[in-house]
């Protein structure tokens, strides 16, 4: 087993070579003109400075936690955690960095040829995505072979076991900060640009004029590519590590439990080398559909991973029966491979529902654009209704993806298919990483004052982009939903063993005679389960008015420079662009703190408090029960919130060309029609970009933080 965990890592390595050879072709591309890279090292050093403000002030708080893991658990743990956190940083600082200077090249290779703008805006992108799960299997992995080869621990041990959950907390916390931060900085800078210049102003968008474009377009990147990066690489490891834990619990003491626990570091390794292949198959072709481009290379990702899932069941589990779990099911290899094939499955439905809903010219969004033509209010009302509908499709295929793996192969199943949904997470951030290049490149050709076809080529790669953007988030919240399932099972089965073994005597005096109580009966469990669901929307509550608050200071700065300005509008004067992007960063970097702390917290405070209201049975009940609440909601508002933004987004959009209504009336840029899409947007973007992403990493935060108070109170 040594030896595959060694090809595994070799996988990983190969993601990092694949990032660094794009990387080199990318910065051999021609830049432009002496213009165009003066304002993409704008939006380059306004981004390398908000990031390095928001790791320092995370790194203040990962040095608390790094010590407190030390402390309360093990080096091992504070050395996972550690882990975790800095190859987490590194994949958005990276992925950011290189999307930065894409952004330029791509605005270049547009005036050339649409394809060619492709070819670099994806590249860019394919170079994040493969770093985020490079980096993940590469930390997992080398850190699980250093424990039990290195240091010669058993893989079931329960410093093992501490150390890859810390790993995966150390990842979840740089996510949370990320994409609340990131979110809150891009949303701030986007609404208060459009109120002001769109709607007040009447300018278009990225005009050179407003004094928050450039924060605008910084944001894309600290939101959409550094944030989205640290999201799924959360989502990417510690699903990994949850998968690997419940094997852990199902197979101790058996002969099965090296192969059960390595067997998701093989499927991610084999779906990193899938996924490279799959990079070289997005072309543009014949049909001139960029889309249909980016899906060329997603689908043959999705086909070869299924001989890569084979490979991997091959390797590790073999096809026959693996052995009895703690739980009573049997378990197959050949159940487990069909869980890896659901779960592509449930990626490819996942992906298809949320382009349905955001995409333009599938109804959702048209709805939207029609409701805009009897005005603003209206608009709302659509996106709100469009929002909620959006929810039902993607819960009836998770639903359907829970049922048939736990049927096939128990809980244990359930996490296969996760990690086989998170194993082409590479393909996956690739399309959303394409999102910010292209807007950036759209914004860059705007302010340079390229030729009105360029910016057509970049106007028709950023509204995919915008839909590659949602579709990832669904993506996201989607595995995020399902890894949690699979985490709130570690937390029930950790629990159990903590029991057991405390009841024999042989160890974990502080669970002897603790009785959880999960029936619907028990007032503490219904307690949990409000609690629980509460988190969500109490989280996008604060979010979103985070984001009011950030939009309002950059709608008085960009009003200020106007009325002091009045040569702005004239062409005479130049916008204080730096001013905007230092107001931002302030407010983003104060603004992500609290909210952030708030899962990290809450199961800590619930269990302290039912304990001391009742005892320690009752405040492990409150505590599960809290998990399976947030759960609950938080797939409902992320699905709701991503969803709804995107399609008022794209029904914008829809105007920048011309929309044609029911009664043959087309309405044009600037139009009433247009002005009322505008007000949506506003409203959707930071429901799509900060609150609903973010609501993501919060699901399982509350769960992983469980796991570790678990562990913590064990070592008491």
């Amino acid at each position: 087993m040594q030896t595959i965990l060694l090809v595994v890592a070799l996988c990983g390595l190969l993601a990092v070579v694949y990032a660094i050879w794009a990387t080199r072709s990318i910065l051999a591309a021609d830049q432009g003109s002496a213009r165009m890279q003066e304002i993409a090292g704008a939006i380059r050093e306004g981004a390398q400075a908000y990031l390095a403000r928001q790791y320092t002030t995370i790194a203040m708080v990962g040095v608390v936690v790094f010590a407190l893991s030390w402390f309360l658990l093990s080096i091992y743990a504070a050395a996972g955690f550690a882990i975790g956190a800095i190859l987490s940083g590194l994949a958005g600082f990276i992925g950011m960095n290189v999307s930065v200077r894409a952004n330029v090249r791509t605005a270049q290779a547009a005036a050339r040829s649409l394809g060619l703008g492709l070819s670099v805006a994806f590249k860019s992108g394919a170079i994040t995505g493969l770093l985020v799960a490079g980096l993940a299997l590469l930390g997992v992995t080398l850190y699980f072979f250093a424990l039990t080869g290195w240091l010669g621990f058993q893989p079931a041990d329960r410093t093992v076991i501490d150390a890859l959950v810390s790993l995966g907390f150390g990842a979840s916390l740089i996510s949370i900060f990320a994409r609340l931060g990131g979110g809150i900085f891009t949303k701030g800078a986007d609404v208060g640009g459009d109120l002001v210049g769109k709607v007040e102003a009447g300018i278009p968008e990225d005009d050179p004029r407003n004094p928050a474009t450039i924060a605008d377009n910084v944001g894309d990147n600290v939101g959409d590519c550094a944030g989205m990066a640290a999201d799924l690489f959360e989502t990417y490891a510690v699903t990994v590590v949850a998968t690997m834990v419940l094997g852990a619990i199902f197979f101790a003491g058996t002969d099965a439990i090296e192969g059960v626990m390595i067997y998701p570091l093989a499927i991610c390794g084999a779906c990193i080398v899938t996924s490279i292949i799959g990079t070289f198959f997005v072309r543009l072709g014949s049909n001139g559909s960029i889309m249909g481009a980016l899906y060329k290379g997603l689908w043959v990702t999705t086909l070869l991973s299924i001989v890569g899932l084979a490979a991997a069941n091959w390797a590790t589990v073999g096809f026959g029966d693996v052995g009895q779990s703690t739980a009573g099911v049997t378990i197959n290899g050949l159940n487990l491979f069909i869980c890896g094939i659901v779960g592509l499955v449930v990626t490819g439905l996942i992906v298809w529902i949320t382009e349905f809903y955001t995409g333009i010219g599938f109804r959702p969004v048209r709805s939207i654009s029609e409701a805009s033509v009897s005005g603003h209010g209206t608009n709302v009302i659509q996106g709100l209704a469009v929002s909620l509908e959006a929810t039902a499709m993607p819960t009836i295929v998770i639903v359907a993806g829970i049922i048939s793996t736990y049927q096939l192969a128990g809980l244990y199943g359930t996490g296969i298919a996760v990690t086989a949904m998170l194993g082409v997470a590479g393909m996956i951030v690739a399309l959303d990483a394409f999102g910010p290049v292209t807007d950036n490149a759209g914004g860059i050709a705007e302010m340079a004052g390229l030729p009105a076809d360029v910016r057509r080529s970049t106007d028709a790669l950023d509204a995919v982009g915008n839909t590659t953007k949602a579709v990832t988030k669904g993506y996201a919240i989607g595995s995020a939903g399902l890894g949690a399932l699979v985490l709130f099972a570690a937390y029930n089965y950790d629990l159990k063993f903590f029991i057991q073994q405390a009841e024999a005597g042989n160890d974990y005096g502080y669970f002897k005679g603790v009785q959880p109580d999960f029936a619907l009966t028990n007032p503490y469990v219904v307690v949990g389960l409000l609690l629980g669901g509460l988190i969500p929307f109490l989280f996008g509550g604060i979010a979103m008015t985070a984001v009011g608050r950030a939009a309002s200071s950059v709608v008085e700065e960009v009003r200020r420079q106007f009325r002091e300005k009045p040569g702005i509008m004239e062409g005479t004067e130049r916008p204080d662009y730096a001013r905007a992007v230092d107001l931002l960063t302030k407010a983003a970097i104060k603004e992500m703190v609290v909210p952030s702390l708030l899962p990290v917290l809450a199961p800590v405070v619930v269990y302290f408090a039912v304990y001391l209201i009742s005892d320690k049975s009752q405040a492990f009940s409150a505590v599960g029960a809290m998990l399976l609440g947030v759960i609950v909601t938080g797939i409902f508002v992320a699905i709701s919130m991503t969803s709804g933004g995107g399609a008022w987004d794209n029904a914008k959009k829809s105007f920048e060309d011309g929309f044609v209504d029911a009664g043959g009336t087309r309405h044009m840029k600037g139009s009433e029609a247009h002005k009322a899409s505008v007000t949506g947007d506003t409203v959707g973007d930071p429901y799509k970009d900060t609150a609903g992403p973010a609501v993501n990493p919060a699901i399982k935060i509350t769960n992983i933080v469980a796991l570790l108070l678990l562990a913590i109170l064990a070592h008491q």
